[in-house]
C-alpha cells in the first residue's frame, strides 16, 4: 500500500506496549507495504491505529491523517475527544463477534438448564426437567454486529430470539422491536442479554422500573456496557425476584473489592472477558480500511459522532 504521493503509507500505532507486542506481527502480515511506527512527526502519518491506553490525546497535529482506526468495538472513550476531527472507524472483528456469541450462548445455556441447582451436597434433585430451548424466550438488547452474531448462535440452539434496537430494523430469524417497545418486551424475556453501546440514550436504561418488568426468575446477562444498568436497582431486583445476573462490564473497572456484586449469591462477575479483539482476525479489517483510504473509498464501520457509535 502506498499513498497518492508515491510514498509508502505510514500508520501510527497508538496503544499500550502489550497491545503493540500482540498486534505488530498480524498487522505487518496483513498490511504489506505499510510502515507502522509508534512515534514520529505527526504530519508524516496517513492513519492512526488506536486503542485506549495509547499516548495520543491531541489529534490536532495529525493533519494528514485520513483515518483513525479503533481496535475496540466500543468507541465511547475516544468519540468525545474534541480534537478528533479525522474520520473514526470502530472495529468489527469476526473473531470478537464469535467470542461474544460463545460467551452469551454459554451463559444462556447455564440459565436455561438450571445448572446451578445441582450443588454437590448429597441431595438427589430429580424431577426438575427444564423446558426445551424452543420454549425459553431470549431477548437481545442491541442488535448491531455483536447482537446479530449472538442472536444467530442462540437461534442455532433453538431459542426463540427477540431483538431490540434503536432502529428496529428486521433481522433474519428474530422478532424485532424498537427501544420504544422495550417495556412491552421485557415481561416475556426469560433471559435478557444486554449489548447496547454506552451513549447518553442508553445510560441507566435498565432502571428499577424496567427491571421490575422482567418475569420472576429471569436471568440478565450484560457483556455490553456497565452504564446500561442501575447498579443499586439491580441489587434490589435480585433481592425481589430476579433470578440471576451475569455481569462482565462495570461502571468502574476493575470492580472494587467491596462492591456489593461480589458478595451477592445471585450475581456472577466475570472480568471483562466476554469478547476481546483478536489481532489475527482483526488485522485484515485494518488492512481493508487502509486499502480503502489509499484508494479514496469510504472506510468500513465509520462512527456517527451524533449517535456515539
Amino acid at each position: 500500500m502506498s499513498t497518492d504521493r508515491g510514498d509508502p503509507m505510514r500508520a501510527r500505532f497508538s496503544a499500550s506496549d502489550e497491545a503493540w507486542a500482540a498486534w505488530q506481527g498480524p498487522l505487518r502480515e496483513a498490511c504489506p507495504g505499510v510502515e507502522f511506527a509508534r512515534d514520529g512527526d505527526p504530519a508524516g502519518f496517513d492513519a492512526i491505529i488506536y486503542a485506549p491506553g495509547g499516548d495520543i490525546e491531541d489529534f490536532t497535529p495529525y493533519r494528514n491523517v485520513g483515518l483513525v482506526q479503533s481496535l475496540w468495538a466500543g468507541v465511547e472513550r475516544i468519540v468525545t475527544n474534541r480534537t478528533l476531527t479525522q474520520p473514526l472507524a470502530r472495529m468489527v472483528d469476526p473473531g470478537l463477534a464469535r467470542g461474544m456469541a460463545e460467551y452469551c450462548t454459554g451463559w444462556a445455556m447455564r440459565a436455561h438448564l438450571g445448572m446451578d441447582r445441582y450443588a454437590q451436597d448429597g441431595v438427589w434433585r430429580n424431577g426438575q426437567i427444564p423446558p426445551l430451548a424452543t420454549q425459553r424466550p431470549v431477548t437481545v438488547l442491541g442488535m448491531g454486529e455483536l447482537g446479530r452474531a449472538v442472536a444467530a448462535m442462540l437461534q442455532g440452539v433453538g431459542f426463540p430470539v427477540t431483538g431490540v434496537s434503536h432502529s428496529g430494523r428486521p433481522v433474519e430469524g428474530a422478532t424485532m422491536h424498537g427501544v420504544a417497545d422495550l417495556d412491552a418486551v421485557l415481561p416475556g424475556s426469560d433471559i435478557l442479554i444486554c449489548l447496547l453501546p454506552d451513549t447518553p440514550r442508553t445510560r441507566n436504561l435498565l432502571d428499577a422500573r424496567r427491571l421490575a418488568l422482567l418475569p420472576e426468575g429471569a436471568w440478565l446477562i450484560n457483556p455490553g456496557r456497565g452504564t446500561l444498568i442501575d447498579d443499586t436497582a439491580l441489587v434490589s431486583a435480585l433481592d425481589g425476584g430476579l433470578g440471576h445476573a451475569v455481569l462482565d462490564v462495570f461502571r468502574s473497572e476493575p470492580l472494587a473489592p467491596d462492591h456489593p456484586f461480589w458478595a451477592h449469591r445471585q450475581v456472577t462477575v466475570t472480568p471483562h472477558i466476554a469478547a476481546e479483539t483478536r489481532p489475527r482476525t482483526a488485522a485484515p479489517v485494518v488492512a481493508e480500511n487502509l486499502r480503502r483510504l489509499r484508494d479514496g473509498r469510504a472506510p468500513m464501520f465509520l462512527v456517527d459522532r451524533d449517535r456515539g457509535y
